[in-house]
Parts: structure tokens; C-alpha cells; sequence
């Protein structure tokens, strides 16, 4: 069964929280992280991304970027930007996008469930994007930003839950620059606290990493390595955990994750259509914008031209976790054999753009030129990356994109 437990937090004061919480480090750039610091002095981006205190040549993995970034946490605790609380406790952080709210819980993973597979995961990570965020945790010696993971539902977690949120002021009550919200409590009475640990350790037998697998990776990987370089260690160590918001699995909603392609590989488009017919029913759509109805369609913009393509039977085997992804038919179908993009991880002539941004984003990014086709995918479900991960499989890269994303730095978890 899975380990969450409360932890003391290191949080901002009230005042301060809109202008320091931040999105999290990998989704954006170094311009970007820039340009979101602006004006914001105590923003937390100058931890995480601590390159945007130096000039644009900096190297962002450079030893001066590492040592700001600890220098910058500290600075931030002596100003009082961030104050830890005097007892352990778990907290709820609800998020609002479009009328809709998820509600999570704030808690401690267990190293040892990671690396013992109570912790589930559904894609593969990069060594060097591990490394990168390893160092981080190593040198602040805090998981500075969360991970986001998902359980199957609890009614008693869920009751719990239910009535702090409907009975107590939230700690933290913002809508962020993108139009989401954000709702923060902490859990005070420590019945509660005990009732919940009590909660998971009996009825969550497995938790599963919905984002931020880099994120997770390292910090089991900083808690191992911390515990084979401690001769006193005694598994009651705080770096034996690292910070998760955990979300039912029912209020989890994954959304489209699309692809934008540089050339057709040497074809015409209308030589790209013919081939298309073998493997799908081709349907023009027109100038309008047209999005996926179902699984197993997609949609194509190319030339001006918006198309549906369904993919046709034998093409895919629902029976199959991963062969019935449309990802995987998506690139079984067209990517590999027709546009020769042979591997997602490290071709140049790819792109991934999330849902978020809309059939639109597809449509500028080829009419400018700069891409020659869009397919736009129906989002997989929360019962197909569970069922995939249950299963031991791995999702294709890019096939996943949850929203709103967890805001960086309401909280935050020492590892002493």
C-alpha cells in the first residue's frame, strides 16, 4: 500500500504567494522564465530557473546557474519570502480551469515505493534531464517543486477532503495571469492528519506519476543516494520522501497532446493524402478548424485544409494496452512509414504542442511556414495510462498533457 505522509512545509506568507508561486520549470524557456519574473522580484522562477540573473550566454547547467539557485533560496527564508511551519501536516491544493475544480492533497511520497513500484509510472526519462533537476535537489537540499500523481478514488478521502474545504478559509485563494485558480489549505487538526495517512496506507495499494517523471526520478534517485552516503541512516530520514500533490483518479482530466511536422519527406500533399487512404478514411473538412470526435480519429491540417482521418480497421488492436493508443497508430501509420521520423525522442523535424493551446496554434505554426503538417489527436484517458501502467508498459513520448499545472512554490519540502 502507499506511503503519503504530512510534512512540515515551507510556505509564503499570505501577501506575497501570487507574485512568488510560478509554473514549473520545464515548460517553459529561459526568455519566457524571464519575461514571467519581470517586476517580480520574490518570484520563485530565480530558484528554479536561476539562470535568469545572469546574461542570455549563461550556460544553465553551469556550476554559477547551481550556486545561484541556492544562494537565491536562502536569501528568499532570510527575507521572510518563505517560513516553515512549526508541525507536520498534509494540505489541500485545489486548482479551477474553466469552471472545473480538482482537489489534491499535498503529502510525502516514499522513496522506497518509487523504487519499488507502488509508485507507477508511463514514460520513460531522459538521463540528462534527470541529472539536471538531481543537482537541484542535491545543492538546495529541498524538492523545491512538486510532482503531480494520481490514486484511485477514496470516498473517505474524498469526504475528508470535502469538509475542510467547504468549512475553512484556504490559506492561499488566487487566480494566476492564465486565468486559473488556485486554493490552498492546510490541514490543522491532527486527527484529521493522522485519519488521512491512516487512509492511504489502507485503501491507495498503488499511486501513479501523471506529470513530472523527471521531477519524480531524481528525487527518489537524491533520496537513495542520500541514504547509501549516510553510515547513521535509519529510514526515518525526511530525504526518504519527496513533496506529491496526489488527485483522484475521477477528477483527473488529460487533454490533447499534438504534433506538428517540418516537411512531408519529399512528398506532395496530395501524394501525402494518397498514401493516407491506405491506413485511414480521408475526409476534407474545409478551412474550418475540425478536432478529433472519437478515439481512433485524428485530424490533419495541411495546406490550408483541415481533414478527418479515421483510422481504418486492423490498423490498431484495442486489445493491446499500447498498440491501441492512437499515438502509437498515429506513428505505425504515418509518422514512421510515410514521413520517416523514425524515433520522437530525438528527431529535429517534430514537434509536441499541448492542447492548451488549441487547433489554432497548429494552424499558425503551418501557415507561417515553419511546419508543413498538424495532426491533432483525441486525448487519452485516465483509464488507459492507468491501465498502461498497471500493465508495466510505457506510453510513446508526448502522450500525455495534463492542466492546469501545478503552480511552483506554495509549498515547499526540506530534506533535513
Amino acid at each position: 500500500m502507499a506511503v503519503v505522509k504530512p510534512f512540515r512545509g515551507l510556505r509564503p506568507p499570505h501577501a506575497i504567494v501570487k507574485d512568488l508561486a510560478c509554473l514549473p520549470y520545464d515548460v517553459m524557456n529561459t526568455e519566457e522564465a524571464r519575461k514571467m519574473a519581470k517586476g517580480r522580484e520574490c518570484s520563485l522562477l530565480h530558484i528554479t530557473r536561476s539562470e535568469i540573473d545572469f546574461a542570455d550566454d549563461i550556460d544553465t547547467h553551469s556550476d554559477e546557474v547551481y550556486k545561484k539557485s541556492v544562494e537565491n533560496f536562502s536569501h528568499w527564508q532570510k527575507k521572510g519570502w518563505l517560513v516553515q511551519d512549526k508541525k507536520a501536516a498534509y494540505y489541500i491544493y485545489a486548482q479551477t480551469m474553466k469552471g472545473r475544480t480538482q482537489y489534491g492533497i499535498v503529502g510525502c511520497a516514499s522513496v522506497d515505493d518509487y523504487l519499488n513500484g507502488i509508485i507507477k509510472k508511463h514514460e520513460l526519462t531522459r538521463p540528462d534531464k534527470e541529472q539536471d533537476r538531481m543537482v537541484h535537489i542535491r545543492v538546495n537540499n529541498a524538492n523545491i517543486e512538486p510532482v503531480f500523481f494520481a490514486y484511485p478514488a477514496v470516498k473517505e478521502i474524498d469526504e475528508i477532503v470535502n469538509d475542510i474545504v467547504t468549512k475553512e478559509k484556504p490559506e492561499y485563494d488566487f487566480v494566476a495571469e492564465d486565468g486559473f485558480g488556485h486554493h490552498f489549505w492546510l490541514v490543522k487538526k491532527p486527527e484529521t492528519n493522522q485519519l488521512i495517512e491512516k487512509m492511504f496506507a489502507e485503501k491507495v495499494p498503488y499511486t501513479y506519476v501523471a506529470d513530472g517523471h523527471h521531477r519524480t526520478a531524481a528525487a527518489a534517485l537524491v533520496g537513495k543516494e542520500k541514504r547509501e552516503n549516510n553510515p547513521s541512516h535509519n529510514d526515518t530520514e525526511e530525504y526518504n520522501y519527496f513533496m506529491a500533490v496526489h488527485f483522484p483518479d475521477n477528477q483527473l482530466q488529460i487533454i490533447d497532446y499534438n504534433r506538428v511536422i517540418k516537411d512531408l519527406n519529399g512528398l506532395t500533399p496530395q501524394e501525402l493524402l494518397s498514401r493516407l487512404e491506405k491506413g485511414f478514411v480521408v475526409a476534407e473538412k474545409g478551412t474550418r478548424s475540425y478536432k478529433p470526435k472519437k478515439l481512433h480519429n485524428f485530424s490533419m491540417y495541411l495546406e490550408g485544409k483541415w481533414y478527418s482521418l479515421t483510422a481504418r480497421e486492423g490498423t490498431y488492436d484495442d486489445n493491446d494496452p499500447i498498440g491501441g493508443l492512437d499515438v502509437t497508430i498515429l506513428t505505425d501509420q504515418i509518422l514512421s512509414p510515410v514521413l520517416d521520423i523514425q524515433d520522437l525522442r530525438r528527431s529535429k523535424r517534430i514537434d509536441f504542442v499541448g492542447g492548451i493551446r488549441g487547433l489554432g496554434e497548429l494552424k499558425k505554426r503551418v501557415d507561417s511556414g515553419e511546419m508543413k503538417v498538424a495532426f491533432a489527436l483525441f486525448p487519452v484517458s485516465m483509464k488507459q495510462l492507468i491501465l498502461i501502467a498497471d500493465s508495466g508498459n510505457i506510453m510513446p513520448p508526448k502522450t500525455t498533457w495534463f492542466e492546469p499545472k501545478l503552480r511552483s512554490g506554495l509549498v515547499i519540502h526540506l530534506l533535513d
